[in-house]
């Protein structure tokens, strides 16, 4: 549905993004994650033909940016950080409007869907001005959805809303998911990211991972089995040590830290070498890595 390669693009001899190569599949929700700066909504202005590449290739189901700009446009919805609404018009104005340019056929039904769907129908007539953040990010989701795109780019769509209107926001890309929609969803907020994407590609200017959130932490890290002791030696650490799916080991009074590749396959053999060691286990549980750590870690490396 989506695919980029080699894209780049410098600023005044800057790179912003640099050689990124990566396919988004139809009804897919990838997630670009990265700092501020890492070069997201310069990847999502250059998908949706507002900027162009200094080099590289990017296609939108079958349509080529640079060559293609204008099919993009009506096929794609985009939303940024900023709604950028017309607030001297009503919330139902501005559907309309924006139905007009994409030539929408039923606009009224499709007005009201949307502003239904988000929970604005009974505000339509207000002015877009007098509504909260979070009310504006909702009426931004109905105009990219008027036209009934196939691919939705969605920049930081709930960056500055307090709590509650930053779930709701969610809620309601998790029922667009729902629908199979292709969304690339730039974000810096690492909850968000695991909540509602299928997978999560990591940005700091180049593309430094790529992969579901579980892969990529059972990939940097494997997992880690806490194991509860009565009492913790030495020969108990270098007999788990010496096993040859257990990457680390560490302890903390009662506790072992056993890094394993494959927690369920492996877990039993761990169990049996320390109840041969005529050890008192407690209790084995599975502490898995955040995404915040699959984060940190590549981003830091690179």
């Amino acid at each position: 549905m989506i695919h980029l390669r080699n894209l780049t693009k410098r600023f005044e001899g800057k790179l912003a993004v640099d050689d990124l190569t990566l396919a988004i599949q139809a009804g897919e929700v990838l997630g670009l994650l990265g700092p501020n700066g890492a070069g997201k909504t310069t990847t999502s202005r250059m998908l949706a033909c507002l900027f162009r590449p200094d080099s590289g290739e990017a296609e939108i189901n079958g349509l080529q940016v640079g060559k293609d700009d204008q099919e993009i446009r009506r096929s794609i919805g985009i939303t940024t950080e900023v709604p950028g609404l017309y607030e001297r018009l009503s919330a139902l104005r501005n559907l309309q409007f924006f139905a007009e340019l994409y030539a929408v056929d039923d606009a009224s039904r499709q007005i009201e869907k949307y502003l239904r769907l988000v929970g604005l129908w009974e505000r339509r007539q207000d002015r877009a001005g007098g509504f909260s953040k979070g009310m504006k990010q909702k009426l931004a989701l109905a105009r990219a959805l008027i036209h009934e795109p196939k691919v939705l780019l969605l920049d930081e769509p709930t960056s500055g809303l307090d709590p509650q209107a930053a779930q709701s926001v969610r809620e309601f890309i998790l029922q667009l998911r729902s629908e199979g929609r292709t969304i690339l969803l730039c974000t810096h907020n690492l909850d968000e990211g695991e909540q509602l994407c299928d997978r999560i590609a990591v940005l700091k200017t180049r593309l430094i991972a790529v992969d579901t959130p579980q892969a990529l932490r059972h990939r940097l890290f494997g997992n880690r089995i806490v194991v509860k002791l009565r009492a913790v030696l030495p020969q108990m650490i270098e007999a788990v040590r010496a096993l040859p799916f257990v990457r680390n080991v560490e302890s903390s009074d009662t506790r072992l830290f056993v890094q394993v590749v494959d927690p369920d396959g492996d877990n039993p053999e761990l169990i049996r070498k320390l109840v041969a060691a005529s050890v008192d286990v407690q209790s084995v549980v599975e502490e898995p890595h955040s995404l915040s750590d699959v984060y940190l870690k590549p981003v830091d490396a690179s």
